[in-house]
């Protein structure tokens, strides 16, 4: 689609979404904003209400007439959805049921979720500044099977004796289609695939790893390794540099991706892309989201990190609408306003010293900073107004990392 004087004009779904979706997703526009500015292109952006808010406006997660809308977009963007308003497990209506059908519906089959390290960023991690270097992997987290998507029952019966039970099911067709996705990207990497699974317990998994096997054949240019998950929990935090793509089904990846986030400082800091086979006159359709929740008790209150929002529109850049400048600019960008200093609360220093050379920023200072350095041109040291001033304390960090941080204790590697 084009604009007057042939300009590019892409057609984009926002959702906002619940608690700090709608303060990220307004960050990330104005970065998008500023790509097309220095680019020549410009976006027709139509905003939707969904999840928590949309139950609350329509009485339903996501209308239909909003999946369509998202259907005949170039791509999506989505803050979070969900919170504690909307937390009832017996309730017939929860914000997540969004999700599982704009996955079903749009056909998302996969979710992409690079994670890689920052060096200005090293002090924020739990993990020893040794263990970072050479951090850049890729998970391919299949997204519209197993237990998420299978049949269920709720939990029934006398108190004392009470059941549920959920089903995992996999298809040969589902497997494949995202094991080749999986292939193609580590092909245009580094060739290594790792695929995750539990063969030595569940049945789908043994199915999956049958599947992964025939199709490495296609591609034997990929080192295929095989990981139990539980093992492969432990290599995230004990050496993730060893990884290259990883590949796994729905609840595995839900679970190792953001288990990796830690390794990045934050899970404010990681974009994703859920994409499946459909092109559009650009690119691959796809949704793009940062892999961080709602955090509601820090909603409107100027302290969420807009960076793993603001990643993402460089990968809708990139992917869906064939910007590779445009997307080169985003991360450059991004990657200057770290070098500069500039922190949001979770990925504030964790020691003082690391943190005298830090200013103290909230989301709008954050976008500010990286939009300054889009306009400029890459690597740019502009200041961007109202940066905010250095501080020797941290501000309020919104990321709970105790579970992979006892991790690491168990295996001496803090």
């Amino acid at each position: 689609m084009t604009a007057e004087g042939d300009l590019p004009q892409y057609r984009l779904v926002a959702i906002p979404g619940d608690g700090v979706g709608p303060d990220v997703v307004a960050a990330a526009k104005r970065v998008m904003a500023a790509a097309g500015a220095r680019f020549g292109f410009g976006v027709e952006w139509h905003d939707i209400i969904v999840g928590g808010a949309g139950i609350d406006a329509y009485g339903m997660p996501i209308r239909p007439e909003d999946l369509a809308a998202c259907a005949v977009s170039d791509a999506v963007l989505l803050g979070a959805v969900g919170g504690p308003k909307w937390d009832d497990p017996t309730a017939a209506v929860r914000p997540e049921q969004a999700l599982f059908a704009m996955r079903g519906g749009l056909g998302l089959f996969a979710n992409l979720r690079p994670v890689s390290v920052h060096p200005a960023l090293v002090p924020a991690s739990p993990l020893r500044p040794e263990l970072l270097d050479g951090v850049d992997m890729l998970i391919v987290r299949e997204l519209t099977g197993g237990l998420y998507f299978g049949e269920r029952s709720e939990a029934a019966g006398p108190a004392g004796a009470r059941a549920a039970h959920d089903v995992l099911p996999y298809s040969e067709p589902e497997i494949a289609r995202v094991a080749r996705l999986a292939f193609e990207l580590a092909r245009g990497r580094r060739k290594r695939l790792t695929s995750v699974d539990k063969a030595n317990v569940l049945a789908t998994s043994r199915l999956w790893r049958t599947v992964v096997h025939e199709i490495a054949v296609e591609y034997p240019d990929v080192a295929l390794d095989d990981r139990l998950v539980d093992a492969c929990a432990m290599q995230i935090v004990r050496s993730p540099a060893s990884f290259d793509v990883l590949v796994t089904e729905n609840l595995f990846g839900d679970i190792l991706s953001d288990e990796a986030s830690v390794l990045a400082g934050s899970l404010g800091m990681l974009p994703s892309a859920s994409v499946g086979s459909r092109r559009t006159a650009h690119g691959l359709h796809g949704l793009y989201e940062p892999i961080h929740g709602s955090a509601p008790d820090i909603a409107g209150q100027d302290l969420a990190n807009p960076i793993g929002t603001i990643l993402s529109v460089a990968m809708l850049l990139r992917w869906s609408l064939g910007r590779a400048d445009a997307a080169d600019a985003v991360e450059l960008a991004v990657s200057a306003a770290l070098d500069a200093g500039y922190r949001t609360g979770d990925i504030w220093p964790r020691s003082a010293a690391a943190a005298e050379s830090c200013t103290s920023v909230g989301t709008v200072a954050m976008a500010d900073a990286i939009v300054a350095r889009i306009g400029a041109g890459a690597g740019s040291a502009a200041a961007p107004p109202d940066a905010g001033t250095p501080t020797g304390e941290p501000p309020v960090d919104d990321l709970d990392v105790g579970t992979t941080v006892a991790t690491a204790q168990l295996l001496g590697l803090l």
